[in-house]
């Protein structure tokens, strides 16, 4: 394991990208439990390699939730419903992952959802360059529908308890403490449970990144 700045960490983390070779966009995945750091992370990825002169495609996985009345058939608070109830998987891999993929076409959409509005979403179909990359950032993307659509996997890991945190922290504009403790300790950290006991999303990776001090990170490449 390494540890070093943040600015290093980026650095392998750009040169991971760069060492994939496909015929086709490289697709990044930037996986993590809720409040890990997965966006920024990954925001700050993408400025990185845009400055190396990468074309890329920045996504989330917040784009390609069901809409509300489709997401808590088992509960608002149901961890197992946030497992399995609140993301299009199949849109998705439609939309964004297989065409950017091998025998892909390329023509790919970026979301499918807007999460301020819950309503649907339709953007142009945009033809990427076979040379660029995508960062997508979200939960569960080691999961069975998704694993095989990767090129590179990458795990923002951080001490669960330390999310809700943050997380109380990032969301007190808009909601309470109580509020906030309640979705990360009755459905956020519980369906992370679940999907590391699941699917073992650290087994499946290219880098963990150890998030705990993000100015001071942690990482480890592992070898399949």
């Amino acid at each position: 394991m390494d540890q070093g700045t943040r600015d290093e960490v980026l650095g392998r983390l750009a040169e991971a990208v760069g060492s994939v070779t496909a015929a086709h966009p490289t697709r990044v995945a930037i996986d993590g439990p809720p409040a890990a750091g997965k966006t920024t992370l990954a925001d700050e990825l993408a400025v990185v390699l845009r400055t190396q002169g990468h074309d890329v495609i920045r996504a989330t996985i917040d784009d390609f939730l069901f809409p509300r009345t489709q997401r808590y058939p088992r509960g608002e608070y149901s961890a197992e419903g946030c497992y399995f109830d609140a993301h299009d998987y199949e849109a998705l891999n439609r939309v964004l992952l297989d065409p950017l993929g091998p025998g892909g076409d390329r023509r790919f959409q970026s979301a499918v959802y807007n999460h301020t509005a819950d309503t649907a979403l339709s953007p142009p179909v945009t033809t990427a360059p076979a040379d660029a990359v995508l960062v997508f950032d979200g939960v569960f993307l080691m999961r069975p529908e998704l694993i095989d659509r990767w090129d590179l996997r990458i795990f923002v890991s951080t001490a669960l308890e330390k999310t809700v945190d943050r997380a109380v922290t990032r969301e007190r504009r808009v909601s309470s403490r109580a509020d906030v403790e309640r979705r990360w300790r009755e459905r956020y950290i519980p369906s992370q449970q679940l999907y590391y006991a699941t699917v073992r999303p650290t087994d499946h990776v290219d880098v963990i990144v150890h998030n705990d001090e993000p100015q001071q990170p942690a990482w480890e490449t592992r070898t399949h």
